[in-house]
């Protein structure tokens, strides 16, 4: 189950465990039971004075097995096997439930531990997916944090059918009492936030009452990470303020193109972006959309910037770069069906439709890339390119063309998403060369048709282009006086990552240098 060399690591994180408990497993006859009691005997073999292992689990769910400190009422639950990008979720699991303290604000775990009600989280992943261990992890937490809160992470491969019944077909997907409490990925403090209603007016009275900073950036991907990291190396007051850190950085697999890092995946770099933010003196506010821009009412005086909690942020200098977001096909039936047959991320609910019939919309890089991914796991896919040719790169056109369950349709425009009421049953388009209407039978939608800026909060505040990005010149300078920005949300022509941390330079050596042009 695991090699000589993981063993080794896990030996040594285990190592951090100060409190004993006890792994109670609920098996049947199957491989994926074999496979857990397996796991499971190492885990417990390798931290045997303070790690129990039962086989008598009596849970309905099989295979499954519980994390419980002894005399305690704490209830978490694994059900199927945490491996792929869940095994990190399972060894943090172990610390936490063995007394090592997680990396978390501790007014964060307070506010944890102060809820009160019958909180019962049900969290379906799969082991492909990029974003579930976020969430997984949060809810993990809390459930050892606080034992009215119980969590089950399910492994939805596991339990397919349990997955078709319930309908879930995007993960992950969280239930709370039975109920969807959200789907896609999410963050502890915002899961908390949703259940404590008075955290967002306590959240908008500590923005108001900070001091002005001399550079505010708003967004906290590639570009606001680097404009943090810049700004901050010059001594100055730096503030960064982000709907989520690491941004659609977040929502990519693979990263091979960054110069000096030859493989990386999206998560662990926004990781990293964090980490090296917190390096300096930054004071990261996470979980905060911008809602209104407000120049500076007069020489010398202060941008503000308004955040949808109510909170309000004062500085010298603001640095925009809030990024973009995917595409909408802005069809009838796309928002009935999201997250019921409508997804946007391949690589997190691609094995959801395992044997089934799927469309990808788009025929640039990141539609291509899908659809090869994709047939590797559905019967068949059909790509939908709107013009009479694939944009993609040769490469992947080649590999496209090589796939015998595949196939292109060009000149293809979306008309509408059909559903049975419930979930996505097919897709009618229109022959742009004919103008005839057709209709495909489909299983699951991927929308792959490229970026939106995130600016809609901007208009009228600063000049936008035809494309709602923010007009910048070469400086990164908007048309508002000590106003920058910086990023895919920009006129920046090219969006790539390594681009949008340079631009993030530029704004904040820009922001420095009107600073020191403009202070008495």
């Amino acid at each position: 189950m695991l090699d000589d060399n993981l063993k080794t690591q896990l030996a040594a994180y285990l190592e951090r465990v100060t409190q004993p408990f006890e792994m109670v497993a609920s098996l049947d006859d199957g491989d994926t039971s074999r496979e857990m009691r397996e796991l499971l005997t190492t885990i417990q073999q390798l931290r045997s004075d303070k790690i129990t292992l039962r086989l008598d689990g009596q849970d309905a769910r099989r295979p499954s097995f519980t994390l419980q400190r002894i005399a305690s009422d704490s209830s978490l639950r694994f059900a199927g096997l945490p491996l792929g990008h869940e095994f990190t979720s399972l060894v943090l699991a172990l610390l936490w439930t063995g007394g090592h303290p997680p990396k978390v604000e501790q007014d964060l775990i307070e506010q944890v531990q102060a809820l009160d009600g019958d909180f019962n989280f049900e969290v379906y992943m799969s082991l492909s997916c990029h974003n579930c261990p976020d969430v997984v992890q949060a809810l993990s937490l809390m459930a050892v944090l606080n034992p009215k809160i119980k969590t089950t992470v399910i492994e939805g491969g596991a339990f397919e059918k349990e997955v078709t019944e319930r309908e879930v077909m995007a993960v992950p997907m969280v239930y709370l009492n039975g109920a969807v409490f959200g789907a896609g990925r999410m963050e502890l403090a915002e899961i908390v936030a949703k259940l404590d209603t008075g955290a967002a007016k306590r959240e908008a009275a500590k923005l108001d009452a900070k001091q002005a900073f001399d550079v505010l950036i708003v967004g906290g991907g590639p570009a606001g990470a680097a404009a943090a990291v810049y700004a901050a190396r010059k001594g100055i007051r730096t503030g960064l303020a982000a709907e989520r850190l690491g941004g659609q950085v977040n929502d990519t697999l693979d990263i091979d193109n960054y110069i000096s890092i030859p493989h990386t995946e999206g998560p662990q770099f926004a990781a990293a972006l964090e980490r090296h933010v917190r390096d300096y003196e930054v004071d990261v506010m996470n979980l905060q959309r911008a809602k209104a821009l407000r120049p500076a009412s007069a020489e010398g005086g202060l941008v503000e910037v308004e955040m949808e909690g109510g909170g309000v942020l004062k500085a010298k200098t603001v640095i925009l770069s809030t990024g973009a977001r995917w595409r909408n096909m802005n069809v009838p039936g796309e928002d009935k069906y999201r997250t019921k047959g409508v997804a946007y991320c391949p690589h997190c609910d691609g094995p959801l439709y395992k044997g089934k019939r799927v469309a990808v919309i788009g025929g640039g890089n990141s539609g291509v890339e899908a659809a090869i991914d994709l047939a590797g796991l559905v019967e068949h896919v059909t790509v939908f390119e709107f013009m009479p040719q694939l944009k993609a790169d040769a490469v992947l056109q080649k590999k496209l063309a090589s796939l015998p369950n595949v196939e292109v349709i060009l000149n293809a425009q979306t008309t509408e998403v059909l559903g049975d009421g419930a979930k996505v049953t097919g897709l009618a388009y229109k022959d742009r060369a004919t103008e005839e209407a057709r209709q495909v039978e489909l299983a699951g939608i991927f929308v792959q048709i490229g970026l939106l800026p995130n600016t809609d909060w901007l208009k009228g505040a600063v000049e936008l282009s035809k494309f709602g990005e923010v007009i910048i010149d070469a400086r990164g300078q908007t048309n508002l006086p000590g106003v920058f920005a910086a990023g895919d949300c920009t006129t920046v022509p090219y969006k790539q990552i390594v681009i949008a941390a340079g631009a993030g330079a530029t704004a904040a050596l820009s922001a420095f240098d009107h600073l020191i042009r403009t202070s008495a």
